[in-house]
């Protein structure tokens, strides 16, 4: 039974960019599905297809899988390579990734995903600065510990997934990860990134809450978007 992926906009939609980044990477092949945000809210319309009425949205067959981590564990279950094959790597990936899924509040609310844009910060507040003080720190971790070039090893992993969208953030918004810099230079140099950003920035559509956040985190300083 072949896979359906359900997404979104590629500018915005980070959750999206998980599974579609993970499959891409592991060649798993899929039907690529995109339902583009039309208005603030597609609860409604979303609804469709997905039982909370948000994406991604994995279907295989008569069954649908939702959110982006069970689509992981779903795959991972299914395909070689989702989790690492060492055991230390594959623990130090799982929590990172239950992490990035539970955490980073103050990241996600503060730098909202906009791939085509840049912005310059003022100040970090206490809560962002700890967020990416975190996130530097994980980075650096697990690329000294297990030898890079991706955050588990030598190989792409579903950490190297979940934290994608946090690599467009960092370069969005300028923020400083260290050392951890060689990872998000290595992720967004991957050819299924480069793809996911020539979709982004071909994208027309703007949402205006998602715009609202820009303008109150900083000054825009570059706009590569499709104008």
């Amino acid at each position: 039974m072949a896979y359906t992926l359900i997404t979104a906009n590629r500018n915005y939609s980070s959750w999206s960019l998980r599974p579609w980044l993970l499959m891409k990477a592991l060649d798993i092949a899929f039907e690529d599905r995109i339902e583009p945000f039309t208005k603030p809210v597609n609860y409604d319309e979303f609804r469709a297809f997905s039982p909370t009425g948000q994406v991604p949205v994995l279907i295989h067959g008569n069954r649908t899988v939702w959110d982006s981590l069970g689509i992981a564990l779903y795959l991972a279950d299914r395909h070689f390579g989702v989790w690492p094959k060492n055991e230390a790597a594959c623990a130090f990936a799982q929590c990172a990734v239950a992490e990035m899924h539970g955490g980073f509040s103050a990241l996600r609310n503060q730098c909202t995903m906009n791939v085509g844009v840049r912005v310059a910060m003022g100040p970090l507040d206490a809560a962002l600065a700890k967020d990416v003080a975190r996130i530097r720190e994980l980075f650096e971790q697990g690329l000294e510990q297990f030898g890079g070039p991706w955050l588990a090893g030598p190989a792409f992993s579903v950490a190297d997934a979940f934290f994608a969208p946090v690599a467009f953030r960092i370069r969005t918004f300028g923020l400083d990860v260290g050392k951890g810099q060689a990872w998000v230079d290595h992720i967004l140099a991957h050819p299924a990134m480069r793809e996911w950003e020539e979709a982004a920035l071909a994208e027309d559509w703007r949402e205006q809450s998602h715009e609202e956040e820009l303008v109150a985190t900083g000054q825009i300083t570059a706009d590569y978007r499709q104008q």
